[in-house]
């Protein structure tokens, strides 16, 4: 006898002989595939897979992630808001805790504060994804319990009145994916078991990556960016929850790409290679508008990696999304990182964010 069934029999629920005891992996995929269809929270989203597949890939027990499932739900419907999310980026649960306390919304956690101070391997490193790749899903975890441990308080005092909903969502950053496609599958998977409710991706390539402001970053193939992110959705459909999928672009400032196989990149190569075998590219706004709308159909947020604050540079980036994709949401990092004051004068940085907001720029970030 089954484990279901002997469960069955033991509560005194056992189905008759020939009864299904659960639905079968077709009608779970039909249901899955109908919700893909009809939930708007999936509309315009396409995926390269099936839903049969995920299905396969689940096995026969669903493992539940609350802290993911709730902090996705939520960063959706807080996206959903007239304005925008802002956000600083924390470090530790105590400076997750006190941000929220201040009244901020959402978390976000840059992979170079954990390469700084915050990695596994107890090291000290330059923003160039040499930490080891479970590193930031373990800082996710970390936050989250101070944030948990803020909630129990909360309630075990009766302090309801007027407190905080402390489990803010965390969006996390996994670099550009700490390998291929299955790499990029295992760390969506490690980041929904640790609770966050979105991610980050990049298109550099791994094993070069650059922080967005240094030299030397190397981008990879737009359609093998398209497989990463689709890797990412894969694995969150497979923990069935709904986590936001952040496609990032470095190709503003890139000038090497490490094949020209993908059509859609030939355009900005000058046919010029490295002695790495690299091929030489024309960066710019117009590259990024190419590949942000090669990669909306795949990602929940688009961002646009910048030099400096430039709100002429980021309503050129919405408007040529939004041409094509009016609904598309998009995300911005407002860097410390930038000079702002050698770039702007402090009337026009009083307004960057509201204006960022006002052409479609959902999320905002402070990476430190």
């Amino acid at each position: 006898m089954s484990d279901r069934r002997l469960e069955g029999t033991l509560n005194g629920s056992a189905p008759a002989s020939g009864q299904p005891v659960a639905d079968s992996p077709e009608a779970q995929a039909a249901a899955l595939h109908q919700q893909w269809a009809t939930d708007p929270r999936w509309a315009g989203i396409e995926r390269t897979y099936s839903a049969a597949a995920v299905i396969r890939l689940r096995g026969s027990i669903q493992e539940e992630h609350t802290l993911a499932r709730l902090g996705a739900e939520r960063l959706w419907s807080l996206l959903q808001e007239d304005g925008y999310v802002n956000s600083l980026g924390a470090l530790t649960g105590n400076q997750a805790v006190q941000q929220v306390k201040a009244g901020l919304r959402a978390i976000y956690l840059s992979g170079w504060q954990v390469a700084a101070d915050a990695n596994l391997a107890a090291q000290t490193y330059p923003d160039q994804s040499l930490y080891p790749a479970n590193s930031v899903p373990q800082v996710v975890r970390r936050i989250n319990n101070a944030l948990l441990r803020a909630d129990q308080i909360t309630w075990s005092e009766a302090h309801n009145d007027g407190a905080p909903y402390w489990l803010a969502p965390i969006v996390a950053d996994a670099e550009a994916g700490f390998g291929g496609v299955l790499n990029a599958f295992e760390l969506m998977k490690a980041m929904i078991a640790a609770g966050a409710a979105g991610v980050h991706w990049e298109d550099q390539l791994a094993s070069e990556k650059k922080c967005g402001h240094m030299g030397g970053k190397v981008l990879i193939p737009t359609g093998q960016h398209v497989k990463t992110l689709n890797a990412a959705r894969l694995a969150s459909d497979v923990c069935g929850v709904p986590t936001l999928v952040v496609a990032r672009t470095d190709a503003q400032a890139a000038t090497l790409l490490t094949s020209d196989v993908d059509e859609r990149d030939r355009d900005f190569a000058t046919g010029e290679r490295t002695a790495e075998g690299f091929y030489h590219v024309r960066n710019g706004i117009e590259a990024c508008i190419a590949r942000g709308l090669a990669y909306a159909p795949y990602s929940d947020l688009l961002w646009m990696e910048t030099s400096k604050p430039d709100l002429n540079v980021a309503r050129e980036f919405a408007e040529g999304i939004k041409a094509v994709y009016p609904d598309q949401m998009l995300a911005f990092n407002c860097s410390p990182s930038f000079n702002w004051r050698a770039n702007l004068d402090e009337g026009t940085i009083e307004k960057f964010q509201r204006e960022l907001g006002e052409m479609g720029y959902k999320f905002q970030f402070i990476t430190l």
